[in-house]
């Protein structure tokens, strides 16, 4: 099937071919060398027009074997795909997965999601998963970038060490409850992690964001809203003041954070996305970065977000990051910057 895909960072249509074949109630569909933005719109489409064209279909079989790189936007479309054949009772099996493929899988544990048929061979090394792994930014694999990271949070973690007590003190004070909050997040290619953060919120906040969600104030695939009745009278201040987040330096050390990135999402926002917004998870999530002093809290357009994060990926550089955060220190000393 040729499908014409107009592309989320370019005006120029580009027809993409996924040949299909078919014997009896399988479809076989051959994805291409390269599965990027434009590649995943129109995988995503192709088998979507087979369950809608064929409904006897009962297994749908989708052939890497000639895939070399994917990144996230066609990691989106895969987990998109596989969603439609799941509530269509379709079987939905990968088959002749590449090395570079399964590393993908393997990074984000989809390994464990897919039916993948076997080749019979010895299972490579996780080393040899993460020499596979693809290069979807320049920033992906900047030893400067990760140096100035290691540097950074190490430094940071010093600074959170100093302001720990009085900060616990507070925290402990105003309401009950733990000091530190986490959370699981989505980072690169949608590896997931848990993220920590100094706690800004009553211990019953998670439960309550359902019974909030009518008065979310932001349009697309995250929540806010104002005066968040969640947020405790100290958990507004280490917002505004960004202390909540200093923490998340120890996610920086450990590689799973950037000083400077996009912004990191929650799992459940992810399902959420359209596979063109997975590019936005091409790159590490940052401490900080172009939603962050753009004024996050002012921000209530999910597709700004977007915009925002892909201005990053476009603009990036060692001395573009350095002036992202130099921009973030200036920022914390205003008063109306943080978050609310």
């Amino acid at each position: 099937m040729a499908t014409k895909v107009q592309g989320f960072m370019t005006s120029q249509p580009k027809e993409v071919n996924f040949p299909v074949m078919f014997s009896n109630d399988t479809a076989i569909v051959q994805v291409s060398a390269r599965l990027s933005v434009l590649e995943a719109v129109a995988f995503k489409q192709t088998c979507q027009e087979i369950t809608q064209a064929n409904p006897d279909t009962k297994q749908i079989i989708i052939d890497f074997h000639q895939t070399t790189f994917m990144d996230s936007s066609g990691l989106g479309a895969l987990v998109s795909n596989l969603k439609i054949a799941q509530e269509k009772n379709i079987q939905f099996i990968l088959r002749n997965v590449t090395p570079q493929v399964m590393s993908v899988l393997n990074l984000t544990g989809l390994d464990k999601v897919f039916s993948i048929e076997s080749q019979g061979e010895t299972p490579p090394q996780k080393s040899q998963f993460e020499e596979q792994l693809p290069t979807t930014h320049p920033s992906v694999r900047s030893w400067m970038k990760r140096f100035i990271d290691v540097v950074g949070s190490l430094v940071g973690l010093v600074i959170t060490g100093i302001l720990f007590i009085p900060i616990a003190a507070a925290i402990r004070l105003n309401s009950p409850g733990p000091i530190f909050f986490s959370q699981i997040r989505c980072g690169w290619m949608g590896k997931r992690f848990q993220i920590w953060k100094f706690r800004s919120m009553y211990i019953d906040a998670e439960a309550r964001k359902a019974e909030l969600e009518k008065q979310n104030q932001v349009q697309g695939a995250f929540f806010k809203i104002d005066n968040d009745p969640r947020i405790t009278k100290v958990g507004r201040f280490l917002r505004r003041t960004s202390l909540d987040e200093l923490p998340q330096f120890l996610n920086v050390l450990k590689g799973e954070m950037s000083l400077v990135g996009t912004r990191p999402p929650t799992p459940d926002e992810v399902e959420r996305y359209e596979v063109p917004e997975w590019q936005r998870l091409d790159v590490k999530p940052g401490m900080t970065g172009e939603w962050q002093v753009n004024g996050r809290s002012t921000v209530r357009k999910f597709e700004d977000v977007i915009r925002l994060d892909l201005q990053y990926q476009k603009n990036w550089s060692l001395m573009y990051d350095l002036k992202l955060i130099f921009k973030t220190v200036a920022i914390l000393f205003n008063k109306n910057s943080g978050a609310v």
